[in-house]
């Protein structure tokens, strides 16, 4: 559970810095302009980058749990001093800081959760606690419409849940037992481009990259893709809602069948299907119905193709590389968040946004599917093949343990 809300900070900041630019443009308030806001919005983007760069190697030196500690703090902290901002530079910095914290919460919550349940489970650990990131988001939503103008509160009541987080997972979240036993143990050092993992490195990357283009281009620019098609704009902001519900779901469904199928192959069915669905949303579909339909269907496999590929990173890659390889995919997954937004916005501006729009995100979801297909089969670390949780010898390991 406290991974879990680690993960929803993270869909919670993102819309509530969303819900925040139409108002503060329209107030004028410290004389932001449209220029200013889309600085901020991508500088906090490059805070999560470098936050989620930074913090593998950390918590793989110095422990996860001290790391998810220190991240939540430090996200807390600046999100309750942006509202106090006394100029739009001061406001993009304490964005970026923030980010940085916000950033390394979702590697580190993941690492925490791969390795407090079996190997057998990995997919669905991360599936399942990346489900906190949209309920995140739409708790974000649901208080944006309550404050109206009174944006702030937004920012103070992010600040103020992490600092009440905190106590209770320094009381409560245990240091990872696998890294304790990695600690204790002299290993050769494996890093996340040696041979043995150079080609799942890459290819997780790649997918990271490809995927995160997908999650933030369709959450930003959906209603107006949309609204380009020609359809009504109440129909527009309805499928963004649908498009999430479809990405719980997808999350939900997505754990179960990798564990049980394999995640590689679970991976490319999801990034295939989510490319043949974004090539049908640039077709005009005349019935409601089946246009919920498709939207439903599309956030059911686009948004969790890109979370799976954290399950296949957390069981190839052993205890003493796993935040660091963790965190790499998760950065680099970062900048296809900035690029996403980044290139959609240039469709709309020229005014090729339909179809070309769906065009563009199905290619993509398509070299998604080509960087799953050159990785390798996602195999148990060697240093827990024997010994996990589910496996006879790591049970009779923890029993002799004190």
């Amino acid at each position: 559970m406290l991974c879990w809300l680690t993960v929803l900070l993270e869909g919670y900041d993102l819309v509530a810095l969303g819900a925040t630019i139409p108002t503060v443009l329209r107030s004028g308030y410290l004389g932001f302009t449209p220029a200013g806001a889309t600085a901020v919005a991508t500088i906090s983007l490059c805070g999560v980058a470098v936050g989620a760069a930074c913090v593998g190697p950390l918590a793989d030196r110095f422990g996860r749990r001290a790391l998810l500690l220190a991240s939540v703090l430090a996200f807390s902290v600046f999100t309750l001093l942006t509202p106090l901002a006394p100029t739009v530079p001061v406001f993009g910095v304490l964005r970026f800081l923030a980010g940085l914290g916000l950033g390394a919460c979702m590697p580190v919550a993941l690492t925490v959760m791969s390795e407090h349940l079996s190997e057998a489970k990995r997919a669905s650990a991360s599936t399942l606690t990346m489900t906190g990131y949209h309920v995140g988001a739409v708790l974000t939503s649901v208080l944006a419409l309550v404050v109206v103008e009174d944006w702030e509160i937004l920012f103070y009541a992010g600040g103020i849940v992490g600092l009440l987080v905190l106590p209770v997972m320094w009381f409560r979240l245990p240091e990872s037992a696998a890294f304790l036993a990695a600690k204790g143990k002299a290993r050769e050092r494996r890093t996340v481009l040696s041979p043995r993992y150079r080609r799942a490195s890459i290819a997780a990357w790649v997918g990271s990259f490809m995927g995160l283009l997908l999650v933030y281009g369709l959450n930003t620019w959906l209603p107006q893709l949309m609204r380009t098609a020609g359809y009504a704009m109440s129909t527009s902001l309805t499928l963004l809602l649908v498009l999430n519900v479809g990405a719980v779901l997808g999350l939900l469904l997505a754990g179960r069948v990798a564990d049980r199928r394999g995640i590689k192959p679970t991976a490319l069915v999801w990034f295939a299907a989510g490319a043949i669905l974004l090539a049908v949303l640039s077709l005009r579909i005349g019935s409601t119905l089946l246009l919920n339909a498709a939207v439903l269907l599309t956030g059911v496999f686009v948004f969790s193709a890109q979370v799976l590929i954290f399950g296949y990173v957390a069981k190839t890659f052993p205890t003493e590389t796993r935040g660091t390889a963790l965190g790499m995919t998760s950065a680099i997954g970062r900048l296809g968040a900035i690029l996403g937004p980044f290139v959609t916005g240039a469709l709309v501006t020229a005014g090729v946004a339909y179809p070309w729009g769906f065009w563009f995100f199905s290619a993509v979801a398509l070299l998604g599917l080509a960087a799953m297909s050159f990785a390798p089969v996602a195999q148990a670390a060697p240093d827990e093949a024997h010994a996990s949780p589910a496996h006879p010898r790591g049970r009779e390991q923890r029993r002799q343990s004190p």
